[in-house]
């Protein structure tokens, strides 16, 4: 349950972090153009596109840099390789790849025996309850 939180903490996350970017490049695009104000006109599959891209940066930048997202960080979770030391660049991008595209990963905490999602299982990384 607190798995499922924190991955919807961190897309709450995720879409201030895409509006913040909108908006800064609608101000951008003010500076250089003039008046009026208007926002970028983004295609559905575009926005689709960014927003992924986003989610996985974000997701595996906070596991190679601390362990944790902001969700995770709320919720007392840190990922780690099974060792308990912090994922490398190409773990964490696959895990964020795999949590992004197959989000039901995590249905399969409950019926495993070390309480690992498919990503963690495919990229041999762990969640612990942590402290920060």
């Amino acid at each position: 349950m607190s798995r499922c939180l924190a991955a919807l903490v961190d897309a709450i996350v995720v879409a201030g972090i895409g509006l913040a970017a909108y908006l800064a490049f609608g101000g951008l695009r003010l500076l250089v153009t003039g008046p009026p104000f208007r926002m970028p006109d983004l295609s559905g599959w575009r926005t689709g596109v960014l927003g992924w891209a986003l989610a996985v940066v974000y997701l595996a930048l906070s596991w190679v840099t601390s362990g944790g997202t902001v969700g995770d960080w709320l919720l007392g979770l840190r990922v780690t390789g099974r060792t308990g030391r912090l994922l490398g660049i190409p773990r964490a991008l696959l895990r964020a790849v795999l949590c992004v595209v197959l989000p039901v990963g995590l249905l399969w905490v409950p019926f495993s025996r070390r309480h690992a999602s498919v990503q963690d299982v495919a990229v041999a990384s762990a969640v612990h309850y942590h402290h920060f």
